[in-house]
Protein backbone atom coordinates (compact mmCIF):
# COMPACT_ATOMS: atom_id res chain seq x y z
CA UNK A 1 0.00 0.00 0.00
CA UNK A 2 1.49 3.36 -1.12
CA UNK A 3 1.32 5.22 2.09
CA UNK A 4 -0.03 8.48 3.10
CA UNK A 5 3.59 10.18 3.73
CA UNK A 6 4.57 9.20 -0.18
CA UNK A 7 1.35 10.18 -1.28
CA UNK A 8 1.79 14.06 0.17
CA UNK A 9 5.14 14.23 -1.12
CA UNK A 10 4.22 13.48 -4.70
CA UNK A 11 1.33 16.25 -4.49
CA UNK A 12 4.52 18.30 -2.98
CA UNK A 13 6.39 17.76 -5.99
CA UNK A 14 3.02 17.81 -8.94
CA UNK A 15 2.48 21.44 -6.79
CA UNK A 16 5.83 22.31 -6.74
CA UNK A 17 6.72 21.40 -10.53
CA UNK A 18 3.29 23.43 -11.76
CA UNK A 19 4.48 26.31 -9.74
CA UNK A 20 8.04 26.30 -11.27
CA UNK A 21 6.40 25.84 -14.59
CA UNK A 22 4.18 29.16 -14.40
CA UNK A 23 7.12 31.28 -13.13
CA UNK A 24 9.14 29.72 -16.19
CA UNK A 25 6.68 30.94 -18.62
CA UNK A 26 6.44 34.02 -16.43
CA UNK A 27 10.07 34.81 -17.42
CA UNK A 28 9.87 33.74 -20.76
CA UNK A 29 7.38 36.30 -21.14
CA UNK A 30 9.34 39.00 -19.61
CA UNK A 31 12.41 38.03 -21.98
CA UNK A 32 10.40 38.02 -25.17
CA UNK A 33 9.76 41.65 -23.61
CA UNK A 34 12.94 42.86 -23.05
CA UNK A 35 13.71 41.71 -26.53
CA UNK A 36 10.95 43.91 -27.71
CA UNK A 37 12.30 46.82 -25.39
CA UNK A 38 16.41 46.50 -25.42
CA UNK A 39 16.51 46.28 -29.23
CA UNK A 40 13.69 49.05 -29.71
CA UNK A 41 15.81 51.36 -27.25
CA UNK A 42 19.09 50.06 -29.35
CA UNK A 43 17.33 51.28 -32.70
CA UNK A 44 16.25 54.70 -31.21
CA UNK A 45 19.89 55.07 -30.34
CA UNK A 46 21.06 53.92 -33.53
CA UNK A 47 18.87 56.66 -35.05
CA UNK A 48 19.24 59.69 -32.86
CA UNK A 49 23.44 59.07 -33.16
CA UNK A 50 23.25 57.67 -36.43
CA UNK A 51 23.79 54.45 -37.78
CA UNK A 52 27.37 54.65 -38.51
CA UNK A 53 28.35 56.34 -35.05
CA UNK A 54 26.14 53.08 -33.62
CA UNK A 55 28.01 50.31 -34.81
CA UNK A 56 31.13 47.46 -35.00
CA UNK A 57 33.76 50.09 -35.36
CA UNK A 58 33.25 51.79 -32.40
CA UNK A 59 33.80 48.79 -30.80
CA UNK A 60 36.87 48.74 -28.85
CA UNK A 61 39.74 46.01 -29.63
CA UNK A 62 39.33 44.16 -26.57
CA UNK A 63 36.88 44.15 -24.66
CA UNK A 64 36.34 42.93 -21.11
CA UNK A 65 32.77 41.29 -19.83
CA UNK A 66 30.89 43.40 -17.23
CA UNK A 67 28.81 40.35 -16.00
CA UNK A 68 29.08 36.81 -16.14
CA UNK A 69 26.98 34.22 -15.63
CA UNK A 70 28.15 31.18 -13.00
CA UNK A 71 26.55 28.10 -11.53
CA UNK A 72 26.93 25.98 -8.84
CA UNK A 73 25.37 23.92 -6.46
CA UNK A 74 22.73 25.22 -4.30
CA UNK A 75 21.99 23.93 -0.41
CA UNK A 76 19.25 21.61 -1.79
CA UNK A 77 21.71 20.23 -4.64
CA UNK A 78 20.49 21.71 -7.17
CA UNK A 79 22.14 23.29 -10.09
CA UNK A 80 21.99 27.48 -9.66
CA UNK A 81 22.62 30.12 -11.88
CA UNK A 82 23.39 33.79 -11.38
CA UNK A 83 24.77 37.15 -12.45
CA UNK A 84 28.08 38.75 -11.08
CA UNK A 85 29.67 41.67 -11.79
CA UNK A 86 33.14 41.89 -13.09
CA UNK A 87 35.33 43.33 -10.45
CA UNK A 88 33.91 40.97 -8.08
CA UNK A 89 34.52 37.27 -7.02
CA UNK A 90 31.81 34.62 -6.61
CA UNK A 91 32.05 32.64 -3.23
CA UNK A 92 33.69 29.06 -2.98
CA UNK A 93 30.90 27.52 -1.27
CA UNK A 94 27.81 27.93 -3.92
CA UNK A 95 25.43 30.69 -4.47
CA UNK A 96 26.58 34.24 -3.86
CA UNK A 97 26.38 36.02 -0.62
CA UNK A 98 28.42 39.20 -0.31
CA UNK A 99 30.89 39.20 -3.57
CA UNK A 100 33.96 39.71 -2.15
CA UNK A 101 36.35 42.58 -4.34
CA UNK A 102 38.49 40.84 -7.03
CA UNK A 103 41.57 42.32 -7.87
CA UNK A 104 41.57 43.42 -11.60
CA UNK A 105 40.00 46.35 -11.90
CA UNK A 106 36.50 46.88 -13.30
CA UNK A 107 36.20 47.42 -16.90
CA UNK A 108 35.53 50.52 -18.69
CA UNK A 109 31.38 50.96 -19.30
CA UNK A 110 31.21 50.19 -23.01
CA UNK A 111 28.85 53.41 -23.40
CA UNK A 112 32.15 55.35 -23.34
CA UNK A 113 33.01 53.50 -26.49
CA UNK A 114 30.08 56.23 -28.40
CA UNK A 115 31.31 59.35 -26.92
CA UNK A 116 30.90 61.25 -23.62
CA UNK A 117 27.05 62.17 -24.12
CA UNK A 118 25.39 59.15 -25.41
CA UNK A 119 21.33 59.17 -26.00
CA UNK A 120 19.22 57.68 -22.95
CA UNK A 121 18.13 55.44 -25.24
CA UNK A 122 21.50 53.72 -25.74
CA UNK A 123 21.56 53.85 -21.88
CA UNK A 124 18.47 51.92 -21.98
CA UNK A 125 19.43 49.57 -24.06
CA UNK A 126 22.81 48.63 -21.87
CA UNK A 127 20.29 48.43 -19.18
CA UNK A 128 17.63 45.63 -20.54
CA UNK A 129 20.65 43.81 -22.31
CA UNK A 130 22.01 43.32 -18.17
CA UNK A 131 18.17 42.64 -17.02
CA UNK A 132 18.03 40.12 -19.96
CA UNK A 133 20.88 38.39 -18.49
CA UNK A 134 19.70 37.68 -15.19
CA UNK A 135 16.09 36.36 -16.83
CA UNK A 136 18.27 33.84 -18.51
CA UNK A 137 19.89 33.22 -15.69
CA UNK A 138 16.85 32.94 -13.46
CA UNK A 139 15.19 30.76 -16.58
CA UNK A 140 18.19 28.72 -16.37
CA UNK A 141 18.15 27.73 -12.62
CA UNK A 142 14.42 27.01 -12.67
CA UNK A 143 15.00 24.88 -16.22
CA UNK A 144 17.41 22.70 -13.50
CA UNK A 145 15.01 23.06 -10.75
CA UNK A 146 12.24 21.55 -13.09
CA UNK A 147 14.29 18.59 -14.60
CA UNK A 148 15.04 17.61 -10.90
CA UNK A 149 11.29 17.88 -9.97
CA UNK A 150 9.98 15.42 -13.12
CA UNK A 151 12.24 13.11 -11.99
CA UNK A 152 11.70 12.87 -8.45
CA UNK A 153 7.74 12.29 -9.66
CA UNK A 154 8.52 9.50 -12.18
CA UNK A 155 10.71 7.76 -9.00
CA UNK A 156 7.37 8.04 -6.93
CA UNK A 157 5.23 7.22 -9.55
CA UNK A 158 7.57 3.92 -10.55
CA UNK A 159 7.27 3.59 -6.59
CA UNK A 160 3.68 3.65 -6.73
CA UNK A 161 2.90 1.35 -9.63
CA UNK A 162 5.43 -1.43 -7.92
CA UNK A 163 3.14 -0.87 -4.83
CA UNK A 164 -0.07 -1.19 -6.03
CA UNK A 165 -1.65 -4.69 -5.67
CA UNK A 166 -1.70 -6.12 -9.05
CA UNK A 167 -4.98 -7.44 -10.42
CA UNK A 168 -5.92 -10.70 -11.71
Amino acid sequence: VFSIDNKAELDFLLLQLLKDLEQLEAKRQALNAWVEEGWLSFSKARYAMGAKSVGPLQYASHMEPQVRVCTGEAQDGLQKFWMVRAGTQTPEEGLPRTPEPDSSPAPQNPLKWFGILVPHSLRQAQASFREGLQLAADMASLQSRISWGRSQLQELQEKLKQLKPRAP
